[in-house]
């Protein structure tokens, strides 16, 4: 029995094809986030953690970025989202943060200060 809940096999697939065929926010997410840039911390693309797959995952600080377009403003998707964030919080300790697309593009160093905020109270 595989009792792995990060990264499972089963999503493998799956997590490439969320990588390779990206929003064009989280192509702008990802190239602040990666190589370290914020205070030196390493960051995952399309991370997977138990049955949810996570944009982005900060492991040594257990910090998620999750992006949330228009397919995230309507009611039954919201209530999923703050679901889904109590159970990665309860269930794996992870605190996750939300940044609407349009904040990434408009206003991407408001976007860095709150990562980095949340980064030192992690």
């Amino acid at each position: 029995m595989d009792t792995q809940s990060n990264n499972r096999h089963e999503y493998l697939t799956l997590r490439r094809e969320l990588r390779t065929n990206g929003t064009s926010a989280e192509a702008t997410m990802w190239s602040m986030l990666k190589s370290r840039q914020i205070d030196g911390c390493k960051f995952r693309r399309q991370f997977s953690v138990g049955a949810f797959i996570l944009d982005f995952y900060c492991p040594q600080k257990k910090l998620a970025i999750e992006l949330d377009g228009n397919p995230h403003f309507t009611e039954g998707r919201n209530l999923y989202d703050q679901q889904r964030d109590e159970i990665l919080n309860r269930q794996y300790g992870i605190y996750v943060l939300r940044f609407e697309n349009e904040l990434v593009y408009k206003r991407p160093e408001d976007v860095i200060d709150k990562i980095r905020e949340a980064l030192k109270d992690r």
